[in-house]
């Protein structure tokens, strides 16, 4: 169908993928512990668009740019580096200064107040290895023999905005429920604000030493 081979495969392969946690995941899941749907949507919102410009740089030929230009690659990949440890360490010490109840601690941590911005940041300027998978992922499953290779392409990354879509609303609702425990457990909001500035600064470490 448009060019694309084995579909069956590429849904439950890009399932997969969605699954595996991330900055942006995490991200939209606390905020939407924070500040609530609305906000959690926002964020989800400024991931949509960040893949979508990925995806979008990946069939244009950023990827092959990457490659033909290690420097680049690694100038973005250690910024990216930065900010994410950077975000980390902000909640862990907001977790440990503040004696406030733990959403609002995380909120600014977070800096929830602007969900899309942020999410928009995290998913496109610091993430260089998304568009190398993306080009890498989606030509497994595209006739090299179809004419709109274009079309094989969007045909892709719908299916993947759909299934990342139904993914993070499950996690926006998930982080509400999530907000009620915070507000009435201040140490267990303290431990969830230091458990996720950790994992923001090992996506940093992991990030830091990725290679092409």
């Amino acid at each position: 169908m448009l060019g694309v081979t084995d579909l069956s495969t590429y849904v439950i392969g890009t399932i997969a993928i969605i699954l595996l946690p991330g900055p942006n995941s995490l991200y939209v899941l606390s905020t939407a512990a924070q500040r609530g749907v609305k906000a959690g949507y926002k964020a989800a919102a400024g991931v949509f668009l960040g893949d979508s410009i990925l995806m979008i740089a990946s069939a244009a030929g950023v990827a092959s740019v990457l490659r033909a230009y290690p420097p680049l690659f690694y100038v973005i990949k250690y910024a990216g580096a930065a900010y994410l440890g950077y975000l980390g360490i902000k909640m862990i010490v907001s977790a440990f200064r503040r004696r406030k109840a733990g959403a609002e601690a995380t909120a600014e941590a977070l800096d929830t107040q602007k969900p899309f911005r942020r999410a928009f940041t995290i998913s496109t300027f610091m993430n260089p290895k998304a568009t190398l998978f993306f080009i890498s992922f989606f030509v497994q499953f595209v006739d090299p023999g179809y004419a709109y290779p274009a079309l094989s392409f969007l045909l892709l990354a719908v299916i993947l905005q759909i299934v990342s879509a139904i993914y993070l609303t499950a996690l926006i609702f998930g982080g509400s429920y999530l907000a009620e425990a915070f507000r009435k457990r201040r140490a267990l909001a303290k431990a969830g604000t230091t458990a996720v500035g950790a994992v923001f600064i090992g996506f940093g470490v992991k990030l830091a030493t990725a290679t092409l």
